[in-house]
């Protein structure tokens, strides 16, 4: 090991880096609904921020964060804090429900975030649904696949 005025340097040799793990599908549907709140936050943030007539720079004052943070966040790029959330619907009198993509989620009257998820397992009904078939027993749970195989559609 080399040593330097401001500390002590590794050698050239280059460390061998290990691997990433491959992203299990739960975690890829969860980075995917992180992105859609993170567009939707900043996509109503941007509509009231015109809205309003204020700028970039302004809101950012407003709620206490700095003008390239907010940046990132209207552009999708970063999802705020729950304080700072708070803060942004107060400064730019916008629902929370809006922001997040709920009131379009009611209206539509369904889970907007759930349909597009790949990996049903996460999902609270599919985990209830498995604890359940998880106690019956043998002969129950064979008639419960017969069940679900008679309406079931048929792939041709």
């Amino acid at each position: 090991m080399k040593t330097h005025p401001r500390g002590p340097i590794a050698s050239g040799r280059a460390r061998k880096k290990r691997p990433l793990a491959p992203a299990s599908a739960a975690a890829l549907s969860r980075r995917q609904l992180e992105r859609k709140l993170a567009v939707s936050v900043g996509a109503s943030a941007r509509a009231a921020r015109l809205r309003a007539g204020l700028t970039q720079a302004d809101v950012a004052d407003r709620v206490g964060i700095a003008s390239e943070v907010y940046g990132r966040l209207e552009r999708g790029k970063m999802m705020p804090s729950v304080p700072t959330l708070f803060r942004l619907c107060l400064a730019l009198q916008l629902s929370a429900d809006a922001s997040l993509g709920l009131a379009l989620a009611a209206a539509a009257g369904a889970g907007l975030w759930e349909e597009d998820s790949t990996d049903k397992d996460d999902l609270p009904e599919m985990r209830r649904l498995l604890r359940s078939l998880r106690r019956l027993p043998r002969p129950q749970l064979k008639l419960m696949s017969l069940v679900a195989s008679a309406i079931l559609p048929t792939r041709r």
